[in-house]
């Protein structure tokens, strides 16, 4: 479905927060699109290598340390918790019940913890401008409540912090040949499909400037990248 208003495409009847902690986790719905894809779609590789050209990886474990000055960075969604690595605190949010119990484990081993919850709720038990960084890696189309994440985020976030956010990207060029069988489908649990503008809109009224890290690869990348700042910060 595709709200006018706030430029969303979203899933019309999204599972309860409840069956995603178990039933629709993301440990198992991510194996499953894995095995029924049996690989990347026609442009993935072509993404991939200008991404290589351009020292855009998956671990971005550099830019954070640069970006969030080695402080403390929640990572909301934070799977099996070792995205976020010392001398960063880590802290997290993880609704699968599994994941969380180890997240939470390996993150008091480095001076932080994880909640265990939805994101757009568990996120206001942490203090105020907290944090040095937020991250939400593949992370926001699984949540319905966009809005007050991102409020939420705002809240926690230091003056000086940004907040890191990776989602599918619809506009991509390989989302519009692809079609149904595009990588970045995949039900139920991604309830949100972003583009830019769209992305850049629901940021801009949590509060945030939009910059955009992956500009050049981005019409042929099936993911938008962004670091968010505090408005006038």
């Amino acid at each position: 479905m595709c709200c006018n208003s706030c430029q969303f495409v979203y899933l019309g009847n999204p599972p309860a927060y409840e069956a995603l902690e178990e039933d629709f986790a993301w440990e198992k719905t991510y194996e499953a699109k894995k095995t029924v894809s049996k690989g990347s779609t026609p442009f993935s590789p072509m993404a991939r290598k200008l991404r290589g050209h351009l020292g855009m990886y998956r671990d971005k474990t550099q830019q954070f340390r640069k970006w969030f000055n080695d402080g403390a960075v929640l990572d909301i969604g934070c799977g099996w918790g070792q995205r976020i690595q010392p001398p960063m605190t880590p802290h997290g949010i993880e609704l699968s019940v599994a994941m969380h119990r180890h997240a939470d484990g390996w993150m008091r081993q480095h001076g932080g913890y994880c909640l265990h919850g939805p994101g757009a709720e568990a996120i206001w038990d942490f203090p105020e401008e907290h944090f040095d960084g937020v991250v939400m890696f593949s992370y926001l189309e699984h949540e319905t409540a966009v809005l007050p994440v991102l409020k939420g985020a705002h809240r926690t976030l230091k003056p000086t912090g940004a907040v890191f956010i990776r989602v599918p990207n619809y506009a991509s060029l390989n989302r519009r040949v692809i079609g149904p069988k595009w990588c970045g489908f995949r039900y139920p649990d991604h309830v949100n499909y972003f583009t830019l503008q769209s992305l850049s809109d629901v940021a801009a009224r949590a509060g945030f400037t939009t910059h955009l890290v992956n500009k050049f690869s981005l019409p042929v990348d099936d993911n938008i990248t962004v670091l968010l700042r505090k408005t006038n910060s």
